[in-house]
């Protein structure tokens, strides 16, 4: 698949980007698997996952979920294993 350099696109990616907490690069190919998925072939139909998907981040940031929030509360110790550290 080649790139997609429609100005629309790409805000969609960036703003996707911004709410996923992650690059534009990696914004832009999660939009793309989804493309490939629905065999979309127009720029109208691509804008469309886009948005389909940006509505999805938009609707996973407002329950917590976002990729940054997840990873913080992973990487969160619980009180008694503070210096816990495991060796191979």
């Amino acid at each position: 698949m080649y790139p997609t350099n429609d100005r629309q696109y790409l805000e969609i990616c960036s703003k996707i980007a911004n709410l996923l907490s992650v690059s534009l690069s990696s914004a832009k190919k999660k939009v793309e698997i989804q493309i490939a998925k629905k065999g979309s072939k127009t720029i109208e139909e691509k804008r469309q996952v886009a948005k389909d998907l940006l509505k999805l981040s938009e609707k996973d940031n407002v329950n917590k979920l976002s990729s940054s929030k997840i990873l913080d509360k992973l990487m969160s110790t619980l009180e008694n294993e503070d210096n816990f550290l495991t060796e191979d």
